[in-house]
Formats: C-alpha cells, sequence, structure tokens
C-alpha cells in the first residue's frame, strides 16, 4: 500500500507544476480546413430535377460607382444589413444544372479557374453533387460576362464540358464580337472585350447562337431582358404544371438590387432597361402559363423560394456565423418578410393593361 508522506505531495507538487509550466507550442494543434461544406441544392420541378450548384463567390470592398445612383454608405449598409463583411459586398455565383430526362442542360458556367481561391469551385461542387462534367450536354449561356462564360474552359484550356453543346444569346454575340464595340470600350468593358475572345476565340466555331423564343433545351425557353448586356436571357423551365424563373442577373446582387430594384449596378450596360426588367420581371411565353404565386423564383446568384433555404446552408438564424458566412443569405425565404415577398409576387403577375 502507497504511503503519503510530505517528501511525495512535495514532489507530485513540482511535477504538476512543470506540466502547467510546458510552453504551449508543445500541444497538438490542428491546421485550419479552409473550406467550405460542398454547396449544392437540388430540388423536384416536375418530372425534372434541378441542382444550384455553388461556384463561389467574392467580396470585395465597391468602387464608389459600384451603385451608380446612391451613395456607397447607403449600398454598404445594405450590404452590411444582409450579414456581408463590414465594408464590402460579396458577390456569389450559381449555375443551374437541369435534369430534364433526355439532356442534362447546365445553364452558366460560374468563374472558372485561376481567378481567385474563392471561385471556380464548380467542378468540385458538381462532384460532390453527383454530377458528371463529361455528362452535360448541352451548356447555356444567359450572357457574356466573364463570370458565365470562363467555366467552360478547363485550367488547361481544354473544354470543361467536353461533350456538351455550347449555346450563346444571338444578340449578346454579335455585341461582344463587334469589333467598333470593342474599339470603344472603356474601363472594366476593356478587359471584358478581352476575356471574351481569350474564351471564345478558339471555339467560336463550335457554338450555337440561339434567339430569344426559342427553346435552348427540352421545356427550356429563352427569354428577353436585355438591359444588363444587350442580349442577356433568362429562362423560362416548365415540367408538367410546375414551372420555375431562371433571371440570371436581372437583379444581380438579389440582397441589394431586388430589395431597391431602382438601384443601378455599374455593370448594366443599358440601365434604365434593366431596371424596367426588374420592377416588371419579363414576358412569360404564351405557351407556358407565368408562375402561379406559389412558384420558384431562381436567380443564378442565389436560391429563393417559400420552401427553399440558400445553398451555402440553412440561415433560420441570421445573426448567426453561419449566415454571416453565407453567400445567398438574404436571399432566403426566412430573411424575406412577406411583404417584400409577396412584392415579388406582384413581379410575376402580368402587367395591368
Amino acid at each position: 500500500m502507497h504511503s503519503l508522506t510530505r517528501r511525495s505531495v512535495l514532489s507530485g507538487t513540482a511535477a504538476a507544476g512543470a506540466a502547467i509550466a510546458m510552453p504551449i507550442s508543445a500541444r497538438a494543434v490542428a491546421p485550419l480546413a479552409a473550406k467550405q461544406a460542398p454547396s449544392f441544392y437540388r430540388y423536384k420541378l416536375g418530372d425534372d430535377e434541378i441542382t444550384i450548384v455553388h461556384d463561389g463567390a467574392r467580396s470585395f470592398p465597391p468602387p464608389d460607382i459600384f451603385v451608380r445612383n446612391v451613395s456607397t454608405d447607403e449600398a454598404l449598409a445594405a450590404a452590411e444589413a444582409a450579414y456581408m463583411p463590414k465594408g464590402m459586398v460579396t458577390v456569389p455565383f450559381n449555375p443551374t444544372v437541369i435534369n430534364t430526362g433526355s439532356k442534362l442542360v447546365l445553364i452558366d458556367s460560374g468563374y472558372g479557374p485561376n481567378i481567385a481561391p474563392t471561385v471556380g469551385l464548380l467542378p468540385a461542387n458538381m462532384a460532390a453533387a453527383g454530377i458528371d462534367p463529361k455528362q452535360i450536354d448541352i451548356v447555356v449561356l444567359s450572357h457574356l460576362h466573364p463570370d458565365h462564360i470562363n467555366g467552360i474552359r478547363a485550367a488547361d484550356g481544354s473544354p470543361a464540358f467536353p461533350q456538351a453543346e455550347i449555346k450563346v444569346p444571338a444578340v449578346d454575340w454579335a455585341f461582344w464580337a463587334d469589333e467598333g464595340n470593342m474599339n470603344q470600350a472603356q474601363g472594366f468593358m476593356v478587359d471584358y472585350f478581352k476575356n471574351f475572345h481569350r474564351v471564345f476565340d478558339p471555339i467560336k466555331g463550335k457554338l450555337t447562337k440561339y434567339e430569344w423564343g426559342q427553346d435552348v433545351g427540352p421545356g427550356i425557353s429563352a427569354l428577353d431582358t436585355r438591359g444588363h448586356t444587350p442580349g442577356h436571357t433568362s429562362f423560362a423551365v416548365a415540367s408538367g404544371s410546375a414551372k420555375v424563373l431562371i433571371q440570371s442577373d436581372v437583379s444581380n446582387i438579389p440582397d441589394l438590387f431586388l430589395r431597391h430594384p431602382d438601384w443601378q449596378v455599374m455593370y448594366d450596360i443599358d440601365r434604365n432597361r434593366r431596371l424596367r426588367r426588374a420592377t416588371n420581371s419579363t414576358t412569360w411565353p404564351r405557351r407556358r402559363r407565368r408562375p402561379s404565386s406559389a412558384s420558384i423564383f431562381r436567380s443564378h446568384r442565389s436560391v429563393m423560394s417559400r420552401r427553399t433555404a440558400p445553398i451555402t446552408g440553412l440561415c433560420r438564424r441570421p445573426g448567426t456565423e453561419r449566415c454571416r458566412q453565407g453567400l445567398s443569405l438574404a436571399a432566403a425565404s426566412e430573411v424575406y418578410d412577406r411583404g417584400r415577398w409577396r412584392a415579388l409576387q406582384a413581379h410575376l403577375q402580368p402587367r395591368r393593361r
């Protein structure tokens, strides 16, 4: 039996003190993960399966003209109210994959590789969603800005979707391919024209140009929503009695420009026309009834409906860290109050004459 003596008590105390005094660096430290969980959101539309796949997001201090008709302070206040990093705006990128049963259609391709570590995540998140890029049959581009077209090429320049037919809006193509327009470009538009040629010149003979009013895939109609660009296109998707509007960049960042449809983002080429689109929505194809009030409204920037939450994770507690890190936060149905939801429904109804 061990006997407790004064010497043993003192030696034990000294040993404990030495253990406490060990430097913190000697402890095991887990490495930083530096990544979010794979981000995608999947839902049924009639017989179709639709998957919103997150390509990433970029946060940056906005230039003074980011919102042309309001002050930077007012724009940043709206961004902070939507839980974006203080002093910054966050732009998310969310391409859409539609499985119609006969075709696998990708709408927009994201920012692509080698731009920034927070974007170009489409291939990894498609893999997490169980979607093989080699199985994509059609890639439809809504317009030809870099964050929509760069992803059609892999990091080595090879086709990212090798079996896919690439479809571009004819009106937008005519604008960006015009040398006169390129020679007159100023500011960021100079780089946008250069990027257009970088992406498309090697494959311009292999593209299909589509017109508004045409079907670009089974049950997917191209809609004229020009304004953001001259050929900007939204898409009406219908399967059975179910319908959805994929509106692309009509509202750009929904947290700012859907809440404030009169605000004008610097990237809109025809700002007044884009404003009319944002406030009046668009013309639904005659052969396909406009969505009812129970239908879903989709933007490539966000996932939004009364039945869904953002692809970056549930955001039912807007003040939490998860929501602060989410990239399509205020687009969640829980964040939009009833009044804004009714206003959104009104935009989707036919205009009274």
